[in-house]
């Protein structure tokens, strides 16, 4: 049975993974996902050192989602960044629209 985006993400907010079940998960390397924390790419929720790194479930998304823009468009990190929070953005004021949509058609 195929989960809705709504059901992946909150299931994604509750997921915990260390550094190397990210990597695996993704199938990059640890130096990798250092270099996407040093970018501001991904953010660990707890640890200091990269052995002690617990990430999210969203995490996990966002780092498939910068390893397909390198490796199918070969963008560069900092181009990674920013795609990635344009793209966030755009979804977010997509969400703002149907909201707005509901409540305009719900009120006639």
């Amino acid at each position: 049975m195929a989960r809705n985006s709504t059901e992946a993400e909150m299931m994604d907010e509750f997921m915990q993974l260390t550094l190397h079940e990210l990597c695996y998960d993704c199938q990059v390397n640890a130096e990798y996902v250092i270099e996407l924390v040093e970018f501001g790419i991904v953010q660990p929720r707890r640890g200091r050192t990269p052995r002690e790194w617990v990430f999210a479930g969203e995490d996990l998304v966002r780092v498939k989602k910068a390893e397909r823009l390198r490796r199918d468009l070969e963008v560069n990190l900092p181009g990674v960044a920013l795609s990635l929070d344009l793209i966030e953005e755009v979804r977010a004021l997509r969400r703002q629209v149907e909201d707005l949509q509901r409540a305009f058609y719900r009120d006639e």
